[in-house]
């Protein structure tokens, strides 16, 4: 079994926000392999899916972003999933928007879902798909969470939307594939000053 958890805040309010990046690249992925992500499970909306002959769980966590680590270590505790069978998608604030990077493992780089999972899981050897949102200020800390929780603006959408399907695609190879295949095929650099424009 692998787990594939794409990281977000539950509720209509969070919906469309850049800090719910994760829970709308699950959703395309979701949609790639023709189901939804709906079974409340390890207090989080789960599905079990077969992707090129693997059983795979799809996870969104329910327990806001902060907490993330709760629910996907219940589910990694229920399957004895390994830490190199996790993937999780996530938002970056230090990618600019339409970035996409795929990493083996390493630190949570600031992003608090992430460190609530490697600190419950007790390791960094977990594999992720950073999602560029950009950074309205560098260095100024007071707005990161009016930023994070705020919609994508529409000069920005196309970008946006091309990140995310381009971390569903990565997710779905990633089952099957070599992680270095993976990166070189789906990670995206855009530069920073494009964001700033």
């Amino acid at each position: 079994m692998k787990l594939i958890a794409g990281l977000g805040n539950p509720g209509k309010e969070y919906e469309k926000t850049r800090h719910n990046s994760g829970f709308m690249a699950m959703d395309l992925l979701a949609d790639r392999c023709s189901v939804s992500v709906s079974t409340r499970k390890f207090n989080a909306l789960t599905q079990t899916v077969n992707i090129n002959g693997q059983q795979v769980l799809l996870m969104k966590p329910l327990t806001y972003m902060n907490e993330s680590g709760s629910a996907v270590s219940q589910a990694v505790s229920y399957y004895k999933i390994d830490p190199e069978d996790i993937l999780i998608l996530h938002d970056d604030m230090d990618l600019p928007t339409g970035s996409v990077r795929i990493r083996k493992g390493g630190s949570a780089g600031g992003q608090k879902g992430m460190k609530s999972i490697l600190q419950s899981l007790g390791t960094t050897a977990v594999a992720r798909i950073r999602i560029g949102v950009g950074h309205s200020s560098r260095g100024n800390h007071e707005i990161v969470p009016d930023w994070v929780l705020s919609p994508v603006p529409k000069a920005e959408k196309e970008d946006f939307q091309k990140a995310l399907q381009a971390a569903a695609d990565a997710a779905y190879a990633w089952v099957s594939e070599p992680m270095d295949i993976v990166m070189n095929r789906y990670n995206i650099k855009v530069s920073q000053e494009k964001n700033e424009q």
